[in-house]
């Protein structure tokens, strides 16, 4: 057999003649190989005249199943060889019902790989083909609106009929072509099926949601308001209303009677833009503030100069030149008492101001208004600073004395333009900052002095 398997992936009808005079029960015998019969083979890659001599010679072959359980109709269908797939149906016109291990006709595969000619063929054929489901209760136009095959669906309900029941069966979840075609924002499919076939819009999935619910249920796509458009054109209603689904109906633009806003009223819109800022601030500090207590943490774990490697006791008749130190102490902190001092006061103010903005952000409490965010950058800012006096304390005792002339001028350079920085970005928050108190008030006088009116109003109305 493993001659005629050669033979057959050559396509070598000559080749072919000979193994049948040599052995005319050659195409009889059983075969083994996992690729199933030389039919399979030649299914497989195309060759039409050597499938027909097969077909001539053993019509049986066409009703034997690979390791897959696929006939060759299974494989010449997902290959779209539309004369091998005629000469297979004139044998064995049943094969098209013919399930393989995954629960499939070769009409499913047809319809996954869009063979639109093969389809038609299948269905003619055998007219009930297209009414059998998968293993998964799928029928073929799921399977064409999943692979977005369009010329594929369009062959397969012009075969069965474009009004008829079927066309709005449903899959395992319920789920006609209609909600399939949606939820993959597949405009051209929803074009069709809403002009050319009797499709029901409104028909709810198994979680009770129409066409219309799917899309407001999905992610938001520039194809939204176009398919909105249409199924609404076509008599679409919404049977669920979640938040989503509002926003995405809220998103097409509704005739609606001008109402002029007065002065101290905030439009929708600008509340999104105040929620999206402090969002934005809200990640922003999450990020630097674990930054900066991850820096923090570090310095604390490897201080300037390390930690003393053993244990030593001073001399006290060395009038305390040498000081006592045992190991895991810093160096620092014996030879340079002081300078390891403001070092830790500093490093330790960063680290528990940025956990402190850490601690705010993932509390949970309600700090949705902008001075709780002010009161977080105004601690962000002293973490910031105390970081960097952190780090010049570091500097100036790691750099050695007899480079200390370019470094102190770098130093006070340094210094001078963080000083300038920290100043216009502290003076522009008090700007904004007294903005805000400003229009608070201004808006809370307004309030009374319209209050006010109306009172005197209603007294002279009553007088």
């Amino acid at each position: 057999m493993n001659k005629l398997h050669e033979v057959a992936m050559r396509g070598d009808l000559a080749a072919l003649q000979d193994l049948l005079l040599q052995d005319p029960q050659i195409l009889h015998k059983p075969t083994s190989s996992p690729d199933g019969t030389p039919l399979h083979v030649s299914c497989l890659l195309g060759h039409t005249s050597f499938t027909k001599q097969l077909l001539t010679h053993n019509p049986e072959l066409a009703k034997e199943t690979d390791s897959r359980g696929s006939l060759p109709l299974h494989v010449a269908c997902a290959k779209g060889h539309v004369e091998i797939v005629r000469a297979l149906l004139a044998v064995d016109p049943e094969g098209s019902l013919r399930w393989d291990r995954e629960g499939r006709t070769p009409l499913h595969l047809g319809a996954i790989k869009g063979r639109a000619e093969v389809l038609g063929d299948l269905i003619r054929a055998k007219p009930e083909a297209a009414r059998v489901v998968t293993s998964q209760g799928e029928s073929a136009f799921h399977l064409c609106v999943k692979s977005n095959r369009v010329e594929a669906l369009k062959v397969v309900v012009g075969c069965v009929g474009r009004n008829d029941e079927f066309v709005g069966c449903r899959d395992k979840d319920g789920n006609t072509i209609l909600h399939l075609a949606v939820a993959r924002k597949q405009l051209e499919l929803i074009k069709y099926l809403l002009s050319s076939t009797g499709i029901e819009v409104n028909a709810q999935n198994a979680k009770g949601f129409t066409a219309l619910d799917v899309l407001s249920e999905g992610p938001r796509d520039l194809r939204d308001m176009e398919i909105k458009q249409l199924l609404q054109r076509a008599g679409a209603s919404l049977i669920y209303q979640t938040s989503l689904g509002r926003d995405t109906i809220e998103a097409i633009p509704i005739a609606q009677p001008y109402v002029k806003q007065k002065s101290d009223t905030k439009p929708p819109v600008m509340k999104h833009k105040h929620k999206d800022w402090l969002g934005r601030k809200r990640s922003a500090l999450i990020v630097v503030a674990s930054l900066i207590a991850t820096v923090a943490f570090q310095a604390t774990l490897s201080p300037p100069g390390g930690f003393w490697q053993d244990d030593f006791t001073a001399d006290p008749a060395k009038n305390g030149k040498e000081k006592s130190h045992h190991v895991g102490m810093a160096v620092m902190a014996t030879s340079l008492p002081q300078a390891y001092g403001q070092f830790m006061i500093f490093n330790t103010l960063a680290f528990l101001s940025s956990l402190s903005i850490i601690l705010l952000v993932v509390s949970g409490l309600p700090m949705k208004r902008r001075r709780w965010m002010w009161t977080q950058m105004v601690t962000m800012w002293i973490a910031i600073t105390a970081l960097t006096f952190t780090y010049f304390i570091a500097w100036i005792h790691m750099t050695p004395e007899d480079d200390r002339g370019v470094f102190n001028t770098v130093t006070r350079v340094s210094v001078f333009l963080w000083l300038c920085l920290m100043g216009l970005v502290f003076l522009g928050n008090v700007v904004r900052m007294v903005r805000w108190f400003s229009r608070k008030f201004g808006h809370l006088k307004v309030k009374e002095r319209e209050a006010s009116t109306v009172v005197e109003e209603n007294e002279d109305n009553e007088l």
